[in-house]
This record gives structure tokens, sequence and C-alpha cells, in this order.
């Protein structure tokens, strides 16, 4: 379900509807003269950000520069 709010009551409370937004992620329809104008909704990342899936998977590297032995090819586990 979502609210409706009109433009001047934004104004008034805009931190207060930003944070009832951001707590419940209940969508909030902003009203010009009754008209639906704009719509606030909760941000929901779309996609991880693959640094953090990866963040902590290397171990340590201390000779990057030399090649690597052929059993150093298996996954580390």
């Amino acid at each position: 379900m979502e609210k409706r709010v009109s433009k001047s009551e934004l104004k008034a409370r805009a931190l207060a509807w930003f944070r009832e937004v951001e707590e419940t992620g209940e969508t909030l329809v902003i009203t010009d003269r009754g008209r639906p104008v704009l719509r606030l909704e909760r941000h929901v990342p779309r996609e991880p950000d693959p640094r953090a899936l990866l963040r902590g998977s290397v171990l340590e590297h201390r000779e990057p520069l030399e090649p690597v032995a052929e059993d150093g090819w298996e996954a580390a586990g």
C-alpha cells in the first residue's frame, strides 16, 4: 500500500517522511493539487557489489611477478 501526501506537507515534514519510507519500505506518492506527480520509495540495490563478494578471498600473495607452479592452480581450501 502507498501513502499520499501533498507537496506542501512534504516540504514541511520532509525528513520525517524520508525516515518513514526508509524504515517501513512503504511507497509515498507526492501529489500536486490532488494529482500524483512523484513517487518516493526505498532504494534497493539491484546487484551486490562484486568487490564485496571477492573481499577476503585472497589469503596471501608474496611474489606476484613469479610464475605459479603446477600444483598452485588448485583452489585453496
